[in-house]
């Protein structure tokens, strides 16, 4: 019986999840004694919803965990999870923001899942001197996107993630390992991300240059675009070999249709963002067969949870079982902000803001998805880097498409599983 199993029955199942968390962790015990709350932000639903997709189920999987409360400074506190949905909107993700920090006082923030969710909350947080933790964002859009000074960084919200420079590497690591003409397209909406990958010197062009690839970017366009006719025939035109970019999956499916219908066939399609989950996998068919992406986190990395004792294998099993769902890249991180939150918590001197915030700032913790060190682990204070390795969609066995890790040079601590 695994670590899972052990209290499986206990573990909400997603349909009554949602009422649940507001409560979670509260018992009778704890009636006269201070509450600490968590806020936690993400996209459950709109077209950025596949990164929220487990949350609710992480959340409830650690319900037992909850139970007894977090002893901070010598006393045991009862611990409220509240969650709320960027709705992929970073209108709303601000607004919930304010909700949580303003209405529901919170103590902590969390927030995962791209710069349209992570940025107007952790910008808040910052402005309204909260202590937050942020995850599943490219280090630069979150950082400088949000105006990050190198000199100064900033002092209430702390980022945990790879960065461009990462991501670029595993792109390229791969794209060498096949005979190409070196000639790159490239697609990058007019959002966060898509900003940053194709800013002439934090993103994609500059070093595409350096290592010999030519790269056409036919600027940014919006997302949810009906419409990639004009970027496919710029690609034929320039003779491109290889595609890359970061999309939503909406748009992925979009252009990978038309460029077939247009007889377009690149030898290489490594696109980040709208290939990490299994559902836009499915959705594209036979299209997603042989497709490359990021991967942050699966079963084969060789971390286990502080929180909960669970190897990776282990909580992807449970999740499977629990949600009859193939596992998914944001479950690791999702999980890990709670390592981090509680180790944090534990940690501090007392419950006031300045003294969580300190307990995050001095973080060194082995998690679920690797080592998360600020101060020491990233390019700025605020900033602690997790490993990337590269993946790619085969025919699987288990599910119809199946998740490999094809190129570990940028990260030889995770096993490779296909070439």
């Amino acid at each position: 019986m695994n670590k899972f199993n052990q209290h499986r029955r206990t573990v909400l199942k997603s349909a009554g999840a949602a009422a649940a968390i507001t409560a979670l962790g509260r018992i009778p015990a704890f009636a006269q004694s201070r509450e600490i709350k968590v806020g936690y932000v993400s996209p459950q639903t709109g077209p950025l919803a596949a990164f929220g997709e487990a949350d609710k189920w992480v959340i409830s999987s650690l319900q037992e965990k909850f139970k007894g409360g977090i002893e901070i400074a010598g006393k045991k506190l009862p611990v409220r999870i509240i969650l709320k949905d960027s709705q992929s909107s970073p209108n709303r993700a601000g607004e919930v923001a304010n909700d949580l920090i303003l209405k529901e006082k919170i103590d902590l923030m969390l927030v995962s899942s791209t710069p349209e969710t992570a940025n107007p909350v952790s910008d808040a947080c910052e402005l309204n001197e909260v202590p937050c933790i942020s995850t599943v964002v490219p280090w630069q859009p979150w950082f400088f996107g949000r105006g990050g000074k190198p000199q100064t960084a900033f002092k209430w919200t702390y980022h945990m993630f790879w960065g461009l420079e990462d991501v670029i590497a595993n792109f390229t690591n791969g794209w060498k390992s096949v005979q190409t003409n070196k000639k790159v397209g490239g697609l990058f909406p007019n959002d966060g991300d898509g900003n940053a990958w194709g800013d002439k010197y934090l993103g994609f062009p500059k070093p595409l240059a350096e290592m010999g690839f030519s790269l056409t970017d036919t600027g940014r366009y919006q997302n949810m675009n009906q419409d990639f006719s004009a970027q496919i025939a710029a690609f034929k035109k320039d003779g491109v070999e290889i595609v890359t970019g970061v999309m939503i999956p909406p748009d992925a499916k979009t252009f990978l249709t038309q460029a077939k219908q247009q007889g377009f066939k690149p030898k290489v399609i490594t696109l980040g963002k709208a290939l990490l989950f299994p559902g836009a996998i499915d959705a594209l068919g036979d299209l997603g067969d042989g497709l490359t992406t990021e991967v942050w986190w699966s079963p084969w990395h060789p971390f286990k949870s502080t929180f909960t004792g669970m190897s990776a294998k282990e909580l992807c099993g449970a999740y499977e079982e629990q949600s009859k769902k193939q596992w998914t890249q944001p479950i690791g991180f999702s999980h890990a902000l709670f390592e981090v939150a509680v180790d944090a918590l534990k940690r501090s001197k007392d419950t006031s803001k300045p003294a969580i915030r300190d307990a995050i700032a001095a973080t060194s913790i082995n998690t679920i998805v690797g080592p998360v060190k600020w101060g020491g682990q990233g390019p700025f204070k605020n900033v602690s880097k997790t490993p990337l390795v590269l993946g790619q969609w085969v025919k699987g066995k288990k599910h119809k498409y199946e998740l490999v890790i094809v190129n570990n040079a940028a990260a030889p601590t995770i096993p490779t599983n296909g070439k």
